[in-house]
Order: structure tokens, then sequence, then C-alpha cells
């Protein structure tokens, strides 16, 4: 479902194994092809997140140099 402004919903369906497929559109969208690695983000009241691929090496980096920061 499209809801304009660049919001977007979709319905995945859990396999036994705890696997879930990312509706076409939605890869198509964002790029997602087979082998990529995705960071699936969870907090406990608002749900799990997908962010966008590179996400994590943005979240990494930051995540490192604050660390480095904060050592100086």
């Amino acid at each position: 479902m499209n809801a304009g402004n660049g919001y977007h919903a979709w319905n995945a369906t859990v396999g036994e194994k705890g696997q879930i497929v990312i509706p076409k559109q939605a890869r198509d969208l964002f790029g997602i092809k087979p082998g990529d690695t995705l960071l699936i983000l969870g907090e406990e009241q608002r749900g799990l997140a997908i962010p966008p691929k590179g996400a994590f090496n943005e979240i990494f980096n930051q995540a490192f140099m604050e660390k480095e920061r904060d050592e100086k």
C-alpha cells in the first residue's frame, strides 16, 4: 500500500523457521537484492524496523567515532 508522501505498507508472513519474504515492491523500491545483509532493529514497545541498506555502516561508524571522542 502506498499512503503517499513516501509512506508504504506491506504484509509479510512468518514461516515455520521464522523467515519472512520481503515483498517484491519493497525490494524493488529499496534496491534489496539476494545476498544483501539487512540490519533489523527492535524496541519492545514500538516493534521492529529495517533501516535502509548501508545503515549498518553508518550506525557502526557513529558508535565507534563517538567512543573515540569520549576516550580523548
